[in-house]
């Protein structure tokens, strides 16, 4: 129902489930739209919510940008899947921006057979980097353990 958001204060529009009001909102230029397409990632199938989730990762205020993209790994983590569309958005904003929390949230709910091959890629970088930086604190451990064995000595 129209009366459970406000779009001029941002009140409720989280919890939006029309597609339909989204796009009226685009057209009218409303600012919450990050906020609205978190509503519809929960609310609506993933295909009602993709073209809208993508289309608000394109806004300027970059608060609400954040939210589209907080969206997108909101229905990774609902649907076990993106579409064609959410994953080529993600890949295009790249790692390390806007996008870093929605890949990771995508390589640890989509499962690997349905990823596509960049972020099959992604996986294997990520899994090789977390292997070698935890053999580096191993060491790192090992070898303060070792120098205050030695400084305790007499």
């Amino acid at each position: 129902m129209a009366s459970e958001w406000n779009w001029k204060t941002g009140e409720g529009v989280s919890h939006i489930d029309d597609p339909a009001e989204v796009d009226a909102a685009f057209e009218r230029g409303e600012w919450p739209l990050g906020s609205a397409v978190i509503g519809l990632a929960f609310n609506c199938s993933l295909d009602e919510a993709s073209p809208r989730i993508v289309r608000a990762m394109q806004l300027t205020d970059p608060n609400q940008r954040g939210f589209a993209f907080t969206a997108a790994g909101a229905a990774a983590r609902l649907n076990g899947e993106l579409t064609p569309e959410l994953y080529a958005a993600l890949r295009a904003e790249g790692r390390g921006g806007f996008a870093e929390h929605a890949i990771r949230d995508t390589l640890t709910f989509v499962p690997f057979r349905k990823l596509p091959p960049w972020f099959k890629w992604q996986m294997v970088r990520t899994t090789v980097v977390d292997k070698l930086d935890a053999w580096r604190l191993t060491a790192t451990y090992a070898a303060e353990d070792a120098w205050k064995a030695l400084r305790r000595r007499p």
